[in-house]
């Protein structure tokens, strides 16, 4: 009995160590981003608010999981490949050149492109009034 329990408890932290779930967290206007691990995180962008909406999600993630000043950039990583995909974001350029941003929407389809924490975190009040009675 005891080996029968031993090797079920080796199996168990076998599995947890190996498949450990991605942490998500829902945004303030209610759009899933999901940690990605080593710094990246991905949003949704099929919402009703659009790319201002994944841009609102990954600023509300970089201040309350991340803790990131306001004065920190949020780089797209990897570009969202269709219209349904998640974007990647993280809150240094990697291997990317940084690229200003002209139109939300297609520096969702850009890698480099980039905003403040603070600029990005202003789409959220988008949200906001749509949700107001």
């Amino acid at each position: 009995m005891r080996l029968t329990t031993l090797g079920l408890l080796t199996a168990i932290a076998a599995s947890a160590a190996t498949s450990l779930p991605a942490q998500s967290f829902r945004a303030e206007n209610d759009v899933l981003v999901t940690d990605l691990g080593g710094g990246l995180f991905s949003a949704e962008t099929r919402t009703r608010y659009g790319a201002r909406g994944a841009w609102c999600a990954a600023a509300d993630y970089a201040i309350d999981v991340l803790r990131a000043p306001g004065t920190a950039r949020i780089y797209v990583r990897e570009p969202k490949a269709s219209n349904s995909a998640p974007v990647v974001f993280s809150l240094s350029p990697g291997t990317t050149s940084p690229v200003g941003v002209s139109s939300t929407s297609a520096a969702l389809r850009t890698a480099g492109a980039n905003l403040s924490v603070d600029h990005a975190f202003q789409f959220c009040y988008d949200a906001r009034l749509k949700n107001r009675p």
